[in-house]
């Protein structure tokens, strides 16, 4: 990630150090910062729901700068950060606090504290298949999605499944990834699209058969309040109808026996959701680990 929205010298008058004189009577401080973001989609759309309202950062930046007193402006720069990375579009960030009137007691022109944050978010993602060889296909797309997850990934075991609406087509294979990703939001959902598109995925049938599909159900932690909820014109999120289907409850509850979802802005057991849906068209799937491969 290379595009970069940077703001510089956002001031405001807080009271923030170790002395009393400072709790007291505060003293200005000056922060930059740094934000990375995918710019493509904005430069094609113009659009500012594309982008970064860099003009709410820099309010938020203020805010913290005037509210609580601090003893260190380390901790400062810290909770700068963590609200900047609230915001979907920032992958990573970099925070420079700056304390010029800092009580050093020598000459100097400058005291600055500089953190760098990248975006952990823990994320859901639906996979599913009825074209071709499907556990086969699943498991490439588990190790496809090593490149665009951080770290260790969880998967379900396998499900087979009826065809929910759509034309006449044969029963799926779905299971669930649970995982962490640096890439915000819409720079993950393009991603599963790239590999989708890499096994043959077409959109040209509305829930019609297909060798792969991608879905991104959750991305942040409800729990923490951290998931992001957005419905733009290409992506909604938590997933609109993940809380009433089977096919991808079960596998993640399999994965997940604590997992949660929002569902119409309140936060609910996925254990409570499948108990009050109709299961009876999941079945076990091929008994196979798709992290495995199935040889």
């Amino acid at each position: 990630m290379t595009d970069q929205i940077v703001l510089k010298g956002i001031s405001a008058h807080g009271h923030h150090g170790v002395l009393d004189f400072e709790k007291r009577e505060g003293q200005t401080f000056v922060v930059d910062v740094t934000m990375q973001v995918d710019l493509g989609p904005a430069g094609s759309s113009d659009d500012l729901a594309d982008t970064v309202n860099y003009a709410e950062v820099a309010g938020d930046v203020v805010a913290l700068i005037e509210g609580e007193s601090l003893d260190l402006i380390e901790a400062l720069a810290a909770r700068i950060a963590d609200k900047v990375l609230t915001r979907p579009l920032v992958e990573a960030v970099e925070v420079v606090v700056h304390k010029p009137q800092a009580p050093v007691g020598h000459p100097f022109t400058d005291v600055q504290v500089r953190v760098e944050r990248v975006r952990q978010a823990p994320v859901v993602i639906a996979l599913g298949s009825n074209l071709g060889d499907s556990v086969d296909i699943l498991h490439e797309a588990v190790m496809s999605l090593f490149g665009v997850l951080d770290g260790d990934i969880e998967v379900s075991s396998p499900v087979e499944t009826d065809p929910v609406g759509g034309p006449e087509q044969p029963p799926y294979l779905n299971a669930v990834v649970v995982g962490t990703t640096y890439l915000a939001p819409s720079t993950l959902l393009a991603e599963l699209h790239d590999i989708e598109r890499g096994h043959g995925r077409t959109r040209e049938v509305h829930w019609g058969p297909r060798t792969l599909d991608l879905d991104l159900v959750q991305y942040g932690d409800p729990v923490f309040d951290t998931d992001v909820v957005m419905d733009s014109a290409t992506l909604t999120l938590p997933h609109p109808r993940a809380h009433e289907r089977a096919f991808v409850l079960v596998p993640w509850l399999r994965v997940e026996p604590e997992a949660v979802l929002r569902v119409d802005g309140s936060v609910r057991r996925v254990a409570d959701l499948v108990a009050g849906l109709d299961i009876s068209g999941v079945r076990p799937g091929p008994d196979v680990d798709l992290l495995e491969g199935p040889w």
